[in-house]
């Protein structure tokens, strides 16, 4: 039994160490491979990093400077700061028109009986140019006249009556004086012979009553023979008035049914004049209008960028021909506003209605000045801000500047910038929130 138990004692013990060998040697395969992965790992991690801190510190670095834009530099236009002489002035191009107009319309509608001149003819005033009828204005003009006549006809059975009652008041004042004339000498009778009594006292008072009826009668009738004549005569002019307004009124018809027949006001050429015999022309409408021969001015149009530097009489030339700033329309439209030029002493004999030419405005006197070339950059910037090319050439920095007067082929720079610097002058509406642009050569 001793010797059984010691043999499975044995077996035990050599089945236990062999697993316990199997264990061990298992046990250390395992941390072997365990530790290669970690290996690998610490290294992609350093990696991923590096990678971060790398694409951080770009972030960075453009932060600081601002957004930038990488652009092909030969696509653009990099112009370099001068030191010049600047000429204030700006081209314009002027389209000649006739120096005065007059236009003619209508004064009555009508109906158009006969056309003697055509569109084109030098006229001089006084030329008839078109008869027109209005039947209905000649039977009014008739009818004003029959009316006016009545009117002065009426007025002058007033005046004449008026004449008769005063002629009347003076023959009334004239009986009555006449009849205290009598009553006062019988007066003076009958006072003589009451004493011896040939008249008794009633006859005497009643002469003497009698009389002074008639003083007091002809002291009404004298005032109002004064009243009548201050109310007549107010009544005279009125009346007088009232007729030089009813003749007045019918010279007036009787011209407007005279411009039935259009005249030229003044001597010229006439133009827009397309009427045709039997068409109806209302009141008021435009049948053409009459330009002054060979006397021309210059309109033109400029940006309101200069509405505050153009003013009346400003100076302008045109090859040897000097103009003015004749007047100014105020109205913009379309970033424009309209000016006349007139020739001060002569214009050129060859132009004509409607021909364009380029005209030199003079703005201010010519200065020495730090000169850039005029370029589309100044309408996205508006003067304020430019972008400058590096001392390397490979990128340009926005920097604020003032520029001040330009004409068409400079720009005047008060500040902001050095001679002999570059800067970009093309348009800058691709990229006006850059703050850099980096060159792709």
């Amino acid at each position: 039994m001793s010797n059984q138990a010691n043999q499975l004692d044995a077996q035990s013990k050599a089945t236990a160490t062999a697993a316990v060998s199997s264990i061990v040697s298992g046990a250390g395969m395992d941390r072997e491979i365990a530790g290669a992965n970690n290996s690998k790992n610490k290294w992609l991690v350093i990696i991923t990093v590096v990678l971060l801190l790398i694409v951080a510190a770009y972030f960075i670095v453009d932060k600081s400077s601002g957004n930038s834009l990488v652009v092909e530099q030969n696509r653009i236009a990099i112009s370099t700061v001068t030191s010049g002489v600047f000429e204030d002035f700006i081209p314009l191009r002027g389209r000649v028109t006739p120096a005065k107009t007059v236009f003619l319309d209508a004064v009555e509608g009508g109906r158009i009986e006969r056309v003697l001149v055509e569109d084109g003819t030098n006229l001089t005033a006084g030329d008839l140019i078109v008869e027109l009828s209005n039947t209905t204005l000649q039977l009014s003009v008739l009818g004003n006249e029959t009316r006016v006549a009545e009117q002065l006809n009426n007025m002058r059975s007033i005046e004449l009556s008026l004449e008769q009652n005063k002629l009347q008041h003076k023959r009334n004042v004239v009986d009555i004086e006449h009849q205290i004339k009598l009553l006062t000498r019988q007066v003076a009778r009958q006072s003589s012979l009451i004493k011896s009594g040939a008249v008794s006292q009633s006859i005497a008072d009643d002469t003497t009553d009698t009389l002074t009826w008639y003083k007091n009668r002809l002291q009404l009738t004298k005032e109002s023979q004064a009243s009548d004549a201050r109310m007549q005569g107010e009544q005279l002019s009125y009346l007088k008035a009232t007729s030089t307004r009813l003749e007045s009124n019918l010279a007036i018809s009787r011209q407007n049914l005279e411009k039935l027949n259009v005249q030229a006001p003044v001597a010229g050429k006439l133009s827009g004049f397309n009427v045709e015999v039997g068409q109806s022309i209302a009141r008021g409408e435009r049948l053409g209008q009459i330009d002054t021969p060979d006397d021309f001015k210059l309109t033109a149009f400029i940006d309101e960028f200069y509405l505050g530097r153009v003013d009346i009489g400003q100076r302008a030339s045109y090859n040897d021909y000097q103009l003015r700033i004749a007047k100014i329309y105020p109205q913009v439209q379309n970033g424009q506003f309209e000016v006349d030029f007139a020739f001060i002493k002569q214009q050129p004999s060859g132009i004509r209605r409607g021909q364009t030419i380029q005209v030199k405005l003079t703005l201010g006197d010519a200065s020495e000045a730090l000169l850039i070339p005029n370029g589309a950059f100044f309408q996205d910037t508006g003067g304020s801000w430019i972008f400058v090319v590096t001392e390397n050439g490979n990128e340009a920095v926005k920097r604020t500047v003032r520029l001040g007067r330009r004409n068409s082929r400079f720009i005047e720079v008060i500040e902001g910038l050095e001679v002999g610097e570059q800067v970009v002058t093309s348009p800058y509406s691709s990229y006006q929130d850059m703050q850099r642009l980096k060159f792709n050569q």
